[in-house]
């Protein structure tokens, strides 16, 4: 199994796990979180762009997987997806490095799929 079907095969399972236990403050949690990134005066590109610099700056290795394959889903380019890494990066500083690493071989794991 590759990188891309391991991570949202995983991703898959935990968050039916989580939802099965029908916990009411998680599910509006989730709900709230998938209306966020839903069009509105921004479009989802532009939110999957913000999400992963915020993601990158946070250091949150799942959440970066996981804006970068909805940034690959709405059809970014290479370009559009190093600018949002240089952003990051100049804002989270040098700390952000090891995690631009991952999401570049990410990312190219996106790409060749």
């Amino acid at each position: 199994m590759n990188p891309i079907e391991e991570f949202n095969e995983y991703r898959a399972k935990m968050n039916e796990k989580i939802m099965a236990a029908d916990n009411k403050v998680i599910k509006r949690f989730f709900n709230l979180d998938t209306n966020a990134y839903a069009s509105g005066e921004l479009d989802v590109k532009s939110k999957e762009m913000i999400g992963l610099a915020c993601s990158m700056v946070l250091r949150c290795d799942d959440c970066i997987k996981y804006h970068l394959g909805k940034c690959h889903e709405v059809g970014m380019k290479s370009s559009e997806v190093f600018e949002v890494f240089s952003i990051a990066t100049l804002i989270g500083g040098s700390i952000v490095i090891p995690h631009l690493r991952r999401a570049v071989e990410y990312w190219e794991e996106l790409e060749n799929q």
